[in-house]
């Protein structure tokens, strides 16, 4: 399983935090770091940190682990640039600080490349149409890739990356990436 660990030090206490790639949170995809325990899976006390200040994903495609900025107006340092917009890799011994309160990835675990999703089509496949004149050889269709959603499993064409799921909303930049059956 692919892993990410934190650690840091929070109200005289050395705190460590494992990140999973398909860990339970409160935005499906996505850990996120800030003071607001109804927003946040990491809740930290530093008044210097966002209420919602970033979010720690694992991009499938990528196989790494990202960190995001949420908060334009309190950027993250991510080993000594600011993270203002857009998301950084992580790598172990980064430093990231939210506001003055630092954090370090300690250890990174990555599994080797993850299998590839068949999905069926979710329309029904279109009526062949006959022709009655000369048959030329089948072609192969070529192969359709679609992202995943990690909380409703429906399939978006790649474009909706930026956009995030059409369908219940969530983020698509942690989104398996699967192969689509071709349509008969």
């Amino acid at each position: 399983m692919n892993a990410l660990t934190l650690q840091w030090h929070d109200a005289h206490q050395n705190k460590t935090q494992h990140i999973y790639e398909q860990q339970q949170s409160k935005n499906s995809g996505t850990v996120r770091i800030g003071r607001d325990p109804l927003r946040c899976d990491i809740v930290l006390t530093h008044p210097t940190v966002s209420g919602l200040h970033v979010e720690i994903f694992f991009h499938s495609q990528q196989q790494r682990f990202y960190i995001r900025n949420l908060r334009e107006s309190n950027p993250a340092q991510i080993d000594g640039k600011s993270l203002i917009q857009g998301e950084v890799i992580l790598n172990k011994g980064s430093i990231i600080y939210l506001g003055q309160q630092q954090l370090q990835v300690t250890e990174i675990s990555i599994n080797s490349i993850p299998a590839t999703v068949l999905v069926p089509p979710q329309q029904p496949p279109a009526q062949p149409v006959y022709h009655h004149h000369k048959k030329s050889l089948p072609t192969q269709p070529k192969p359709v890739y679609g992202l995943q959603c990690s909380r409703c499993h429906k399939v978006s064409p790649p474009e909706n990356l930026q956009v995030g799921c059409p369908w219940c909303g969530t983020s698509l930049a942690a989104a398996a990436s699967v192969l689509v059956a071709p349509k008969n």
